[in-house]
């Protein structure tokens, strides 16, 4: 039932990228308000049944492209995202707009400031259309929360779309935006963007300046772009990113994408890992995976195997400090609201609320040892390719207690495969879709490129696009 949402389209006009929205407007074809009514259309036809969006702006979206035509037709073009409808994550405030991050304990909160990532993006034209669905506060590899409910998968709606940015990869997936904003501190930009098969990249530490938590000082969060090609993932990372006071560990080097990050792929070098060395790899995540690997031979690039010898103790790791990071940033919400709360949000705060802060500190020690095997790799090769994740979409009523054990085979029966490039979070990592598995689901490529460059991993990603076209 659900693949049928995706291949039955929106309005053409949604089909377009970005920056061909932008062109046709300036060229008559169509208007702002055009393109922002098909939008809205779309999202109103596909969200009784994804529930990808816990917030669509009408009024608001409408009125905002209003202005836009207007300042058009005064010859005042707005940005290179004039007009462009585009959505954001419950997790990220925008003023005038309620922001719950999925949980009963923010009330009915209307910020009055919008968080500087989606202030950029609407400096440039663009124009939130709507709020999307997260587990509450984001918590989970599933968007389902007490306050919204389950979200589901345009290729399969029995399926989970991933998370924690899972109505954003929905959103796009489905054809309601270009692109949509999220946010990765696990996984959870990349693992919606495998999941309903899309673009989606977690961006160096510091790249888009994080404003919208508690303390700047924490070093696995990111924002980062979903959205339908890899272009239009280029276009977000070329508006959002850039320095601000307002993040200490925000990058002064500037984004800046050159044709020497496109060159072709002929002597590339490329490592790669199956299974990162100790993943239990559904067999038609690792066909898939096979297929795009002998296309990059095929197309003349050094693609070789690179034996790890990571176990799980990296899931462990960034779990421990996770549960940390949860307790210490919403644990409070606890004291009067608990009960209302997803109980796997309570125990993960909770257990967060146990670890001594020697304990905490050694975590350092152990991202320390992985940063040197991936340092060893990265002396050799360009990008580290994997799956982005071991099986496809998982069914919408599990969670992420199901894939946590050891298996009687010895691996590992994880779902997601992106945590190790959160503890390593200078490193840039991208989800690429490249197949159809033989379930009808799609299969994301992870690529991960060397620290802070984020120009490279998006260069290298539109060839591998362009390559499975």
């Amino acid at each position: 039932m659900g693949a049928h949402l995706l291949a039955r389209s929106a309005s053409p006009l949604l089909q377009q990228s970005a920056r061909a929205m932008v062109e046709g407007q300036v060229k008559g074809a169509f208007s702002a308000q055009d393109l922002m009514r098909a939008s809205l259309d779309r999202a109103h036809e596909v969200n009784p049944q994804i529930n990808a969006f816990c917030l669509i702006d009408d009024a608001g979206a409408m009125a905002k492209a209003l202005q836009a035509d207007r300042a058009r037709e005064a010859g005042k073009m707005l940005g290179p995202l004039h007009g462009v409808p585009f959505a954001v994550k419950d997790l990220t405030p925008t003023k005038g707009h309620l922001t719950t991050r999925g949980s009963w304990s923010t009330d009915n909160w209307i910020p009055d400031e919008t968080a500087l990532c989606i202030a950029r993006l609407e400096a440039a034209g663009g124009i939130v259309m709507g709020k999307t669905t997260t587990p509450e506060f984001a918590f989970s590899g599933f968007t389902q929360s007490p306050r919204w409910g389950v979200t589901r998968n345009p290729w399969d709606l029995a399926r989970t779309p991933g998370g924690s940015s899972g109505g954003s990869g929905a959103a796009v997936a489905s054809g309601c935006v270009p692109f949509a904003e999220g946010t990765d501190m696990g996984g959870s930009v990349r693992i919606p963007a495998a999941c309903c098969g899309v673009v989606g990249l977690k961006p160096s530490l510091g790249r888009i300046p994080m404003t919208i938590l508690p303390t700047v000082f924490d070093s696995i969060s990111h924002f980062g772009p979903l959205a339908r090609r890899v272009e239009d993932a280029t276009l977000f990372m070329e508006i959002a990113s850039g320095p601000s006071d307002a993040d200490i560990q925000s990058l002064t080097t500037p984004f800046r994408m050159t044709d020497a990050h496109i060159r072709p792929l002929a002597g590339r070098r490329f490592a790669y890992s199956l299974d990162q060395g100790y993943y239990d790899v559904d067999a038609g995540v690792a066909q898939s995976f096979a297929r795009l690997i002998d296309k990059l031979r095929g197309a003349g690039a050094v693609v070789e195997k690179v034996d790890l010898r990571w176990t799980r103790e990296i899931n462990d790791k960034w779990s421990d400090y996770w549960c940390v990071f949860m307790a210490s940033l919403f644990g409070e919400a606890l004291d009067a609201y608990e009960s209302q709360m997803d109980p796997n949000v309570v125990a993960g705060i909770k257990q967060g609320r146990t670890m001594s802060a020697v304990e905490f500190k050694s975590i350092e020690l152990f991202r320390t040892r992985l940063w040197a095997d991936m340092a060893a790799i990265f002396a050799s090769y360009e990008f580290f390719l994997s799956p982005t994740c071991a099986i496809t979409a998982p069914l919408a009523a599990q969670d992420d207690n199901d894939f946590v054990a050891t298996l009687p085979n010895g691996r590992y029966g994880g779902f997601e495969m992106t945590c190790a490039f959160n503890l390593l979070a200078a490193c840039p990592a991208m989800s690429l879709p490249i197949d159809l598995a033989d379930n009808g689901l799609p299969v994301g490529l992870q690529i991960v490129g060397k620290r802070f460059d984020d120009e490279a991993v998006l260069g290298v990603g539109a060839l591998i696009e362009a390559l499975l076209v």
